[in-house]
């Protein structure tokens, strides 16, 4: 579970973003001030529950002394139909937090959907799916944590946690080897080095040198075999590229540790929910 004060900014900043300069001046203007209302979020197709504490946490910032009943809690899986959670308190704050906590809640249930589907694909196999960098910005952590819900797993989070060596770098740099043992001069012991290929010359020439994990980019099943067996083990294995619903149980069988995936986080479709007062 996330801690409250990751997710509170995130959607302290959404709620105003939506409420603008004179805040919901159409439910302000309809429902009384003292109005009582009983909501339930409710899934309107199947899918993977995820952000439901940001969606809570919007109702919450503009009524404390809601109550909430919790059907189905992150990482739960929901029928059509299926209620989420309950909610009693003040009507106002309720319709105008609805769509900041349903934006939310549907993108990152949306990418917990995904990557479900993504894990039962390679079911008995010994690869994990994770996430890229590709996410929204200002929403990584919560996307990251959606991963997670799916049944997936994290990349590096940031530039600062780990180093990835990407064709760019190499190109600057004059080659692997100098790339790599520039960022071994500088990095702390602590630090795992990743390193993308192309190829399986440049794989061999990767495996003289002090890394960790090796990024196996845009390579199809048979090359991505090749190269496992190239590995032996030596280092963590990592394809990327054209990975989709029905290409990831192949490369999976290929034998790579990890399958990454961008399009979780960025293009993953949004779980269609409701908020039924």
């Amino acid at each position: 579970m996330l801690h409250p004060l990751t997710v509170e900014p995130i959607v302290r900043a959404a709620l105003a973003e939506d409420l603008g300069r004179a805040g919901d001046i159409t439910t302000d203007s309809i429902i009384p001030a003292d109005a009582v209302a009983t909501a339930r979020i409710a899934a309107r197709q199947d899918g993977r529950v995820a952000g439901l504490e940001a969606a809570l946490t919007a109702f919450r910032l503009l009524d404390p002394a809601v109550s909430v009943t919790v059907e189905r809690a992150d990482g739960d899986d929901v029928p059509p139909g299926g209620t989420i959670a309950t909610l009693t308190g003040k009507a106002r704050a309720l319709l105008t937090a609805e769509r900041t906590a349903l934006n939310l809640m549907g993108r990152l249930s949306g990418i917990a959907t995904a990557t479900r589907a993504l894990v039962r694909e390679v079911e008995g196999t010994r690869a994990r799916i994770v996430c890229t960098r590709k996410t929204t910005p200002g929403l990584r952590v919560l996307e990251k944590h959606a991963v997670k819900l799916g049944g997936g797993f994290n990349h590096r989070f940031g530039l600062d946690d780990a180093v990835l060596i990407k064709d760019n770098h190499i190109a600057v740099a004059g080659g692997v080897r100098p790339a790599v043992e520039r960022v071994r001069a500088a990095i702390g012991h602590m630090v795992k080095v990743e390193v993308e290929v192309d190829t399986l010359d440049q794989l061999d020439e990767l495996l003289g040198l002090p890394v960790d994990v090796v990024l196996l980019d845009n390579m199809d099943p048979d090359r991505l075999r090749r190269a496992v067996r190239m590995v032996d083990g030596r280092l963590l294995t990592e394809a990327s590229g054209n990975v989709t619903l029905a290409t990831v149980r192949a490369i999976a069988e290929t034998g790579v540790d990890m399958i990454s995936c961008g399009w979780l986080t960025h293009s993953a479709p949004n779980l269609d929910l409701g908020l039924d007062m």
